[in-house]
């Protein structure tokens, strides 16, 4: 297939930025405390070697979430596949932090490189991978085709892509044909994903419904260095969690968490704001609803009379799961599109969350079906959800097990896909 004149643009485009844009990416890496060698991996100089022994599997994911997420499948294709070396990218710190804590047998990090010829030819050179895999939407047109050129078999799975994103691949239909026939296999996370795909051009024969991958996450890590002074503060006060809360969220937040205290006034919110950088403005907002806080990112824990704990920092989720089995997820009280509810099901907490889900619509309208989450639109249907849940352990108890056993469901799947994947790779040989 010929290439079109916008993805030649493209190309000619990032031939002449890509010393700017290399100088501002290693700058960012090392400003957030990235060693000068590994942050030379966006430049495709990679700090680890490759494997000799058997063909490497490459999966690239674009931060946290999607990242965490491929990584049962890689555990259960490594099972799968005993010759086979795994390799993860991904583009935050972040991520990168998170992915070394929990790295599959065989299986290596590193950044992904930025998407220009330099360096993108010297990562395919280094690592020479006999299959791609790509997650979600992180779909970089030169580098999907330099991969492609090298033979490398390549699937994109839990495909997801925004409104706003298949809005402008609809307007390049050149351009999205070219990217997407790259793909052996496209593996979306529902129906309606799969029909977009093919209305965005990938070709329809290669097009499939998979499974959402964040339902096989493993649940968040949790730090006992973290939860232990946590815990002693708290003492025996009841908690529950308002996580990953957008610009607008934390009034209706707080609004319901004042009505709460009428009736629970020793109540302790832990918020947790999507972008940790917002920390000053949420705790203005806090203070100006008449509410004292304490601020995790200065090293304070919750005193007695202080009703709201800021939990503002990166990486640490999972901490504030573990102190309560109420979770209250933001992005959903706005057209945000909602966030992850298998990580709240996997540390063993009761999910509500706001009507606006459309990342997550198919998961959450089978959750709210089978009562394993509870929407709530406003401040006063929040409240009397946590309020219920707080009351009454029966509910909260059965809530718990109807999540529980929603997600069991999605992880049978698992070897399913793992083996589509694996017979449309052509990586047989690995299982030998």
């Amino acid at each position: 297939m010929r290439a079109p004149l916008l993805f030649r643009v493209y190309v000619a485009a990032t031939s002449l930025l890509i010393p700017f844009a290399a100088w501002s990416e290693t700058r960012k890496l090392r400003r957030q405390g990235v060693p000068v060698l590994r942050a030379h991996e966006k430049l495709g100089h990679a700090s680890q070697p490759r494997s000799g022994g058997g063909k490497l599997i490459w999966f690239h994911a674009a931060s946290v979430g999607e990242s965490l997420s491929v990584l049962a499948l890689i555990t259960r294709m490594g099972e799968m596949l005993p010759r086979a070396q795994f390799l993860i990218t991904s583009g935050t710190p972040t991520s990168a932090r998170l992915v070394a804590d929990r790295l599959p047998p065989r299986t290596v990090h590193q950044f992904a490189p930025l998407d220009a010829a330099g360096p993108v030819s010297r990562f395919l050179h280094h690592w020479r991978p006999a299959a791609a895999i790509f997650v979600e939407s992180e779909l970089w047109p030169q580098m999907l085709r330099m991969t492609r050129a090298t033979g490398a078999a390549m699937a994109l799975v839990n495909a997801r892509l925004s409104a706003k994103s298949r809005a402008a691949w609809a307007k390049k239909p050149a351009l999205a044909a070219y990217v997407f026939d790259v793909f052996d296999l496209i593996l979306t996370q529902n129906d309606d994903m799969a029909q977009a795909m093919v209305n965005m051009h990938a070709p329809a024969g290669r097009v499939a419904r998979g499974i959402n991958l964040k339902s096989m996450s493993a649940p968040l890590p949790s730090d006992p260095s973290v939860l232990a002074p946590a815990r002693v503060a708290i003492r025996d006060r009841p908690v529950w969690v308002a996580a990953s809360t957008h610009k607008g969220e934390e009034t209706i937040v707080l609004d319901a968490h004042k009505k709460l205290l009428e009736a629970h006034p020793e109540l302790l919110l832990i918020l947790v704001p999507r972008h940790p950088d917002r920390s000053s403005e949420v705790a203005g907002i806090v203070n100006s609803g008449g509410f004292s806080c304490a601020i995790r990112s200065r090293g304070e824990q919750p005193k007695k009379g202080e009703a709201v704990y800021l939990a503002d920092t990166l990486g640490e989720l999972g901490n504030w799961y573990a102190l309560s089995d109420i979770v209250f997820l933001g992005g959903s009280l706005f057209p945000i599109g909602g966030h992850n509810p298998f990580e709240v099901v996997q540390a063993d907490a009761a999910v509500l969350s706001g009507p606006h889900v459309m990342n997550f619509a198919e998961t959450f309208a089978d959750m709210t079906e089978t009562g394993a989450a509870r929407i709530t639109p406003d401040a006063e249907a929040l409240a009397e959800a946590v309020g219920m849940l707080l009351e009454d352990s029966s509910q909260r108890d059965a809530a718990k097990q109807a999540a529980r056993d929603y997600v069991q469901g999605k992880s049978d799947q698992l070897s399913s896909i793992a083996t589509r994947l694996i017979r449309m790779l052509k990586l047989e040989d690995e299982t030998l």
